[in-house]
């Protein structure tokens, strides 16, 4: 018995090895990604966390490393874990709605391109099937993620992160520096959500057969 559960995780691991491979090497996204721009996330089959986010920046996407800037550092604040746990894809999986950086706008970068989570997606995350609890980072993935049971904005959203966390998934606002206003005006997320979150965060990431 024991033996056949190892054969089939490795076999699903081959799998998302071989979709990973798919998903850099690009070949499906060439008539909808901008030329140049290279795919970045992470994730295993023994992925404890997944962590769904909006689209990787300009300096995240040089680097190839998910989160690799100044929101990354206040996110895993947020959740209380180092670098060294954040990285490891065996208990952490990084998936953005939009692999690739999506480019420059008037008011900032573009928003993710609906078609890569369209593509990917299912794929992906009929894979992930470790995972013990899911955050939705954003606008963009809380519509991705929550779909019709998202709320009209993403502040009421992320204030009926209870009703959400029920079904599996957390909402929060982007760890961008540009969204600390909003966590200043919204006292309730430090006091009432970070808790929960750490907390959770925290018992998904032991929770290891």
């Amino acid at each position: 018995m024991g033996n056949r559960k190892s054969t089939g995780g490795l076999r699903q691991q081959h799998s998302l090895d071989a979709l990973l491979a798919e998903i850099r090497c690009g070949h499906t996204c060439a008539m909808q990604q901008p030329p140049g721009r290279r795919p970045v996330l992470q994730a295993s089959t023994r992925s404890r966390l997944l962590i769904v986010s909006q689209a990787p920046g300009r300096k995240v996407e040089e680097s190839g490393i998910p989160f690799d800037d100044v929101s990354g550092e206040r996110l895993r604040d947020w959740l209380r874990i180092d670098r060294a746990t954040f990285y490891d894809a065996d208990r952490v999986a990084i998936v953005p709605m939009d692999f690739c950086y999506p480019g420059k706008g008037r008011s900032g970068d573009l928003p993710p391109r609906p078609a890569c989570a369209a593509i990917w997606h299912p794929r992906l995350f009929s894979l992930l099937t470790g995972v013990q609890l899911t955050l939705a980072i954003g606008q963009y993935a809380q519509v991705g993620m929550l779909g019709d049971a998202r709320d009209a904005t993403l502040t009421d959203t992320v204030r009926n992160w209870r009703t959400h966390l029920a079904r599996g998934v957390l909402p929060l606002p982007h760890p961008s520096p540009r969204n600390r206003p909003w966590v200043m005006h919204h006292p309730w997320f430090e006091a009432e959500l970070l808790p929960v979150l750490r907390k959770r965060v925290a018992a998904a990431l032991a929770d290891t057969d």
